[in-house]
């Protein structure tokens, strides 16, 4: 699978984050469904995370989590 970089401003700084193509489906999704940018769920994202773990597996994991709960 290849990874797809994608540019956000973060809290005033710019930052690159590489995720799958799937994943970045499932957050445009989100963030349409939220009626919010891209950059202001991944900024959410980043706030609620677990300092220990990096953004891109919070994210991964926040997409995989609203894939499921969507499923269900």
């Amino acid at each position: 699978m290849a990874l797809y970089k994608r540019s956000v401003s973060l809290h005033g700084h710019r930052t690159s984050l590489a995720l799958e193509g799937e994943f970045w489906q499932v957050i445009d999704e989100i963030a349409e469904s939220k009626v919010m940018a891209v950059s202001a769920l991944i900024a959410e994202i980043d706030v609620a995370r677990d300092p220990e773990n990096s953004l891109s597996s919070a994210v991964r994991v926040h997409a995989l989590t609203y894939a499921l709960q969507k499923s269900s």
